[in-house]
């Protein structure tokens, strides 16, 4: 298994409009036939210094993850709502 961990900042004065878009956009992602597992959320605001949202995915293997990766509408929710709406993403993928 291979889980795929994503952390955005979001950008100032993006609406929660946006951010509810983007979340919309991720629930789509989650039902992606290669997708194992799938959760998403803002963060809990338990402590200082922590990013803004979070996405995990898991997958079956690496090319699973791949094909989630160059899906076209990820890719879409990639260009058209998330880089524009972030100043900062971290990203890991693991074994497990």
């Amino acid at each position: 298994m291979l889980r795929h961990c994503v952390m955005f900042t979001w950008a100032e004065n993006v609406s929660d409009e946006t951010k509810a878009a983007i979340s919309a956009g991720l629930d789509g992602l989650a039902k992606l036939g290669c997708v194992a597992a799938y959760h998403h959320g803002p963060d809990a605001g338990i402590s200082d210094g922590n990013w803004d949202y979070v996405a995990v995915g898991d997958f079956a293997s690496v090319e699973d993850y791949r094909i989630y990766s160059a899906d076209t509408d990820h890719q879409l929710l990639i260009t058209d709502l998330i880089k524009p709406s972030i100043s900062g993403r971290a990203a890991v993928q693991y074994e497990f």
